[in-house]
């Protein structure tokens, strides 16, 4: 096996010009961070397990590169996985994984951080921990090998991987990061044992092998215990009382990647209360950027990067308490340049017109809005409710203001939807179709996506099924043949597809075993349609004697013990639970800005920020939401 970072180098002149796109390893772009290997105390590679076109444009992984980086005796290095040409030379000539900055092996690292925003990506984790030459199974590494540490949104029910990572990072990273490096730096000399001990007593850290978990003969989870005293009964997760500044010197690509674009996160945490939406309610409580912090990230942006176009985040960019101030002032700062600012995330009813006006011609690309379902029974139960009136006056004002396109994205597969809820998605956008058509003629056009439901944990949904593979054949068979004509363009998940993600992120520590066996298979790049086996992974779900339809059809009676029972994301199971039955009599909480429903979150705060006040929280509300009118 090459070992140095010099004999690394030397091999990829051999390889690189026999590989597609060789700038996904060679490193070296503008803004990228080198220091002094032999200087630097702590060595973290952070890894995105797919590959660089997609893990460049990852912010939680450029967030902690920026983190780490500005201690000077810290270190932080890239890693993406390669593709399938690239896997097959380093096997070939033994090459193992390495960093893009330095060439350094990840062996060689002290701490290997891998970025799980969503399950798909759980083979090509164990396919990156592997090429990096080590021990798949956590227990098979001991404290010669870095410590390898988890986190993102998948890392919520982490049980189906819990048996390949060392410590999840439950919540947000950016302190819990340098808690870890800094216990790690005082415990590097002891066993492997030892070290995780002291890391499971860091708020948010998850460490699997100190928990046992029990099941009953139906196969339902009968108990989850911690075997050592450090381990807490429950994992409450971290939280950032006030957003660090945000990322601007971005790494430029060499290649295009998936977003060619600079993100800046303008807000965090949602009000809303979609009951089927997972990031809304694990990243509670809101918490916002000031509108100056803001637009100073923006100038350092331009400046650093020359990316011309900046997308402000958030789950509902339009909730933003400032939004109307921050567009204004963007027009006015810096519309003369030809920026392009894109809000990714708008609400149907709080997009005003004052809103469309200040984005002016940066988004006559297309404009997006999200309605979800398209009949009052179906929104009041995902408890999105928007009526056709108030869609149909946006769709119209959008294209009087001279956008083109509209795209709308529907859900479909809820257990209690009925065909006439899918053909109301047909007959709705056809609506938006026809308001368009009123001031742009055949020239308008509406792009339809429609994703399938998947109930995830930590939702009020949790408790239900997922539709079966041949209804949700026969909604979207449905779709594609109302969805025709002029203007009209419909998009949908791969209902297998769909049906594997279900059962990964409702999983238990039963999968881990499910997931190896997949990956050694031959299962990677599993959220690629060409490259997703779905026979790798029937397989080995029939070896290990798992049925899929346990995890992903099966209805939960409201007391079950769910594998992620253990984990505390602050919102409480009481809380959850009556939202749950809500949605099953059509009853809806308005945007809890406007009113507190206990969700548990606030005695949490109290629990973990004792010394922040509330109000930097905006927990409960500390004003009354403005009406936006359309």
């Amino acid at each position: 096996m090459i070992n140095t970072a010099e004999k690394i180098e030397s091999a990829l002149e051999r390889i690189l010009p026999r590989v597609a796109k060789p700038g996904r390893y060679t490193g070296g772009e503008y803004n990228q961070i080198v220091k002094d290997w032999d200087e630097i105390d702590f060595k973290v590679a952070l890894a995105f397990p797919d590959i660089y076109d997609l893990g460049m444009s990852n912010l939680g992984l450029m967030i902690l590169y920026d983190i780490i980086n500005k201690h000077k005796n810290l270190l932080a290095e890239r890693v993406y996985c390669p593709w399938t040409d690239m896997e097959a030379m380093m096997r070939e000539k033994q090459l193992p994984l390495f960093s893009l900055e330095t060439k350094h092996a990840i062996r060689q690292f002290d701490l290997l951080g891998i970025s799980l925003p969503y399950e798909q990506l759980f083979t090509n984790t164990l396919n990156l921990i592997d090429l990096a030459g080590m021990p798949v199974r956590s227990e098979d590494r001991d404290e010669t090998y870095p410590l390898v540490v988890a986190g993102g949104h998948a890392c919520y029910n982490p049980e189906p991987v819990a048996s390949f990572i060392d410590v999840f990072v439950i919540g947000e990273g950016e302190e819990a990061i340098l808690r870890i490096i800094g216990v790690m730096r005082a415990v590097r000399h002891l066993d492997r044992e030892t070290q995780l001990r002291h890391i499971a007593q860091i708020e948010g850290c998850y460490v699997p092998r100190f928990y046992d978990v029990t099941y009953q003969d139906d196969g339902t989870v009968e108990a989850i215990m911690p075997t050592m005293p450090e381990a807490p009964p429950k994992v409450l997760k971290t939280i950032v009382p006030v957003l660090p500044p945000p990322v601007t010197d971005f790494i430029v690509p060499f290649i295009e990647t998936v977003h060619n674009r600079a993100p800046v996160e303008i807000m965090r945490g949602c009000t809303r209360g979609c009951r089927f939406c997972h990031a809304g309610m694990v990243t509670r409580p809101v918490r916002e950027r000031p509108v100056d912090q803001v637009l100073e990230a923006m100038e350092k942006i331009l400046n650093s990067t020359g990316y011309e176009e900046i997308a402000l985040l958030s789950l509902s960019s339009s909730d933003y308490t400032y939004v109307l101030e921050l567009t204004e002032k963007i027009g006015k700062r810096f519309g003369p340049s030809g920026l392009n600012v894109s809000l990714p995330s708008l609400r149907i009813e709080t997009v005003s017109t004052d809103l469309m006006d200040n984005l002016g011609d940066s988004r006559r690309g297309g404009f997006t809005l999200a309605p979800e379902a398209a009949t009052e029974k179906m929104r009041n139960i995902i408890n999105k409710y928007v009526s056709h009136e108030e869609l149909l006056e946006t769709a119209r004002e959008i294209y009087r203001r001279n956008w083109r396109t509209i795209k709308l994205y529907f859900m479909i597969g809820h257990p209690r939807e009925e065909l006439e809820d899918v053909q109301a998605i047909v007959d709705l956008s056809k609506q938006v179709l026809a308001e368009g058509r009123k001031f742009h003629g055949r020239k308008a056009s509406v792009n339809v996506g429609v994703s399938t439901f998947i109930p995830k944990p930590h939702t009020p949904f949790q408790w239900e099924p997922m539709d079966r593979e041949e209804h949700i054949q026969a909604k979207l068979e449905l779709l594609m043949r109302e969805m025709r004509g002029h203007g009209l363009r419909l998009r949908w998940n791969d209902a297998e597809e769909s049906l594997f993600e279900g059962c990964l992120s409702r999983g238990d520590r039963r999968l881990a075993a499910v997931v190896e066996k997949a990956w050694r298979k031959g299962a990677r790049f599993d959220a690629w349609a060409e490259h997703f086996r779905l026979d790798a992974w029937n397989e080995a779900l029939a070896e290990e004697g798992l049925d899929p339809a346990f995890y992903t059809h099966r209805k939960r009676p409201v007391d079950e013990i769910f594998p992620w029972e253990h984990i505390d994301v602050a919102v409480t199971k009481k809380f959850l639970t009556k939202d749950y039955l809500m949605s099953q009599q059509q009853e809806t909480r308005v945007d809890c800005r406007n009113q507190c429903f206990a969700c548990g979150i606030l005695p949490k705060l109290k629990d973990l920020r004792r010394e922040t006040p509330l109000e930097a929280w905006q927990c409960p509300p500390v004003r009354k939401r403005r009406k936006v009118a359309v």
